[in-house]
């Protein structure tokens, strides 16, 4: 397999696939990353945890739909370009 820029953007596709499917109850939360870790209190710099945290929630909730349409353009290429 080449190196190629259509597998750097796939690479970034998957990657973006993997936080896009973390399900916060089921998974996050066994490894203390649940919903209500990683809260500061007011004034504070919210560390590196909680940072992770806001950037999963934030893939999650924007990039839904964007990731279907992505990842069936993707499909679709595949299938007629092997």
């Amino acid at each position: 397999m080449a190196f190629t820029l259509y597998s750097l953007i796939q690479t970034a596709i998957l990657c973006t696939n993997a936080i896009a499917v973390l399900h916060e109850e089921r998974f996050l939360s066994k490894i203390g990353w649940g919903a209500d870790q990683g809260i500061g209190g007011f004034g504070d710099e919210p560390g590196i945890k909680a940072q992770l945290l806001n950037l999963i929630r934030s893939v999650r909730t924007v990039m839904r739909v964007p990731l279907i349409i992505v990842n069936s353009a993707c499909i679709v290429l595949l299938l007629l370009f092997g």
